[in-house]
């Protein structure tokens, strides 16, 4: 066969789990692949971005990224009109296949069987967490990039569920595949890596973090207000760390927690380095997860694999992931969510369980494996 993987949706730095499932996706099917050919279809400004070291793998770059005059022509003609100018150049690829993994078939329509690796469909639960330009663009790219795919991959049988229950897709088309976990997630024993991490970010000796972009459905504020629960109710003062895309809300996040009067127990990081992420599961006492929705939550299973202790939501695609090893609560019960922190922080042994239990379930998330069970449905798209 020969693949494409469409990255002209891709944004480096900017897409949270969804870029790393892209990145490891394209370097395991190089590392496990000696018979397909793959063209890599991206932006000019991505070139760099992605690593090739298989032959087998080329390029297939457009002048289109920003802030080209291509860039612009694109951006104000599918505003406008809903035409991509790059649909007619993309019809003439020599591939049996293309893969878009972002959600959506960029561009709609074409008439070369397509695999789509569906996230969410997040704006169908909380429409008020999006603008009105972004609800818009949604309402007519998903429904219709789920119709018009050949075959759909998602992460979880939550969102299987939502793709047939939402959308009228036949559950035979859509395709169960797990987020995998790179070797680098490990619990780490060399101290001295630990320890530089530690007093590179000044992070506390007890604390607990929440790896998670600045958007409405990370529900920040609630374990804002949990935390100061704690603090009322059991007179506990909780250290919490932070890190993850700002998407322009630091300001809000800072002015939250002065209202709160948290600002001397909680840690702000920004984004933190792929490469330093295990260190810091290593070092967090827990991890705590209070997401609405999450269409799977690559950091839960990278905490697991560290040894980490996760409490988190029981909602959407959250509880299939973390099976029986982690403490779940409503996201929207306040008194739950201070619950879950005091309990786990205040009982070492149930902590240890947990740990051991998220190490175990997170030898079901194997990149190798993602890339496998992917390859196979390339050939159902293309029989």
């Amino acid at each position: 066969m020969r693949i494409g993987l469409n990255a002209v949706g891709f944004t480096s730095g900017a897409m949270g789990g969804v870029e790393t499932y892209f990145r490891q996706l394209l370097h395991h099917l190089q590392t496990d692949n000696d018979v397909d050919d793959y063209m890599v279809i991206c932006k000019n400004s991505d070139v760099d971005s992605f690593k090739l070291h298989n032959p087998r793998f080329e390029m297939k770059v457009y002048n289109i990224g920003k802030p080209t005059l291509s860039w612009l022509m694109r951006g104000v003609l599918f505003e406008v009109a809903h035409v991509d100018i790059i649909k007619p150049s993309m019809n003439q690829l020599p591939v049996d296949v293309i893969h878009h993994p972002f959600t959506i078939l960029e561009p709609l329509g074409l008439k070369i069987p397509s695999v789509l690796t569906f996230w969410d469909m997040q704006q169908e639960f909380y429409p008020d967490f999006f603008t009105k330009r972004e609800k818009r663009f949604r309402k007519y790219t998903y429904a219709a990039s789920a119709q018009q795919a050949k075959r759909i991959i998602v992460s979880s049988n939550f969102t299987k569920e939502c793709l047939v229950d939402r959308y009228g897709i036949h559950p035979d088309k859509i395709d169960v595949i797990y987020t995998g976990i790179g070797d680098e997630y490990r619990p780490i024993t060399d101290s001295a890596i630990l320890t530089a991490v530690k007093s590179r970010y000044r992070l506390p000796d007890v604390f607990i973090y929440y790896p998670a972009a600045l958007w409405p459905h990370k529900n920040h504020r609630t374990l804002l207000d949990a935390l100061c629960l704690i603090r009322d109710r059991y007179g506990l003062v909780v250290n919490l760390v932070l890190s993850g895309m700002s998407t322009g809300r630091t300001g809000e996040l800072r002015t939250e927690i002065l209202k709160r009067n948290l600002q001397d127990t909680i840690t702000v990081l920004g984004y933190i380095p792929y490469e330093e992420l295990p260190c810091l599961y290593n070092l967090a006492t827990v991890m705590v997860y209070p997401s609405l929705f999450e269409g799977f939550g690559i950091p839960l299973v990278e905490a697991m694999a560290c040894g980490c202790p996760v409490v988190c939501s029981n909602r959407t695609s959250l509880p299939e992931v973390v099976g029986n090893a982690a403490l779940l609560f409503d996201p929207l019960s306040v008194d739950e969510i201070a619950s879950r922190i005091f309990n786990t922080l205040n009982d070492a042994v149930i902590r240890r369980k947990m740990s051991v239990n998220g190490l175990k379930q997170a030898e079901r998330f194997n990149w190798r494996e993602t890339a496998r069970l992917t390859q196979a449905v390339y050939g159902k798209a293309c029989s």
